[in-house]
């Protein structure tokens, strides 16, 4: 993961608030998930649009375009289940930039899922992000790229904890990026078993099955 931020084209900007009970008012959006946009979201602005008319790039039926989304915060903070649910309203894929204010210090962090378009709902896996960067931090240029599914592809790459490999589908990382999380689940637990577990043949076992899946994850990444 490399923390940064994205100077977005000023041809995309798009600029528009969109009111958040937009999201929640759905009924498949939970009761819980409704609170937490009551709760934790103060606004939602449609910032950017990439798409050939604004980027010059073509799009394809698996990213028609990119849409960047900025969150104002109230608590400092939104969860993944607010991101979901927009996500899942919107057809196409999203950069999302959360912003929070504290002790007068505007700071802000990028995240996003890789989004499957398909036919049916579309298909979204965990969610990365950078860490808190300063709002006036310097940004950097968009990937270099000749479509919006490499230019996708080579945004989302700092943010995910492993690479896109050569002529791999978005459809592959996201299949490597949920491995990814389920080794990275496993590991962790092992390794709480090796620091609780008494027994020393039943500790050297555990450490076996631990390398195991770190040469799996290594060969994931």
């Amino acid at each position: 993961m490399v923390d940064l931020l994205y100077r977005w084209p000023p041809a995309a900007k798009f600029g528009s608030r969109v009111p958040k009970e937009k999201f929640y008012e759905r009924g498949t959006v939970s009761t819980a998930v409704r609170e937490k946009f009551v709760s934790e979201v103060q606004r939602i602005t449609w910032a950017y649009k990439l798409a050939e008319a604004t980027v010059n790039l073509p799009g394809d039926l698996t990213v028609p375009e990119i849409q960047v989304f900025q969150i104002d915060t109230k608590t400092g903070d939104v969860a993944d289940q607010v991101l979901s649910a927009i996500d899942k309203a919107i057809q196409y894929p999203i950069i999302f930039e959360i912003i929070r204010v504290a002790a007068g210090r505007s700071h802000v962090r990028m995240v996003a899922a890789h989004k499957q378009l398909g036919t049916g709902a579309p298909k979204i896996s965990a969610y990365y992000s950078t860490g808190w960067l300063p709002a006036d931090a310097e940004r950097q240029p968009l990937p270099t790229a000749i479509t919006l599914l490499a230019l996708y592809a080579a945004i989302l790459d700092p943010l995910t904890p492993i690479s896109v490999r050569p002529g791999e589908e978005m459809s592959e990382v996201a299949d490597r990026l949920s491995v990814v999380r389920k080794l990275e689940r496993e590991i962790t637990a092992l390794e709480r078993k090796i620091r609780t577990e008494p027994q020393l043949n039943r500790k050297v076992e555990l450490r076996r099955t631990l390398k195991t899946k770190q040469q799996e994850l290594d060969q994931q990444r």
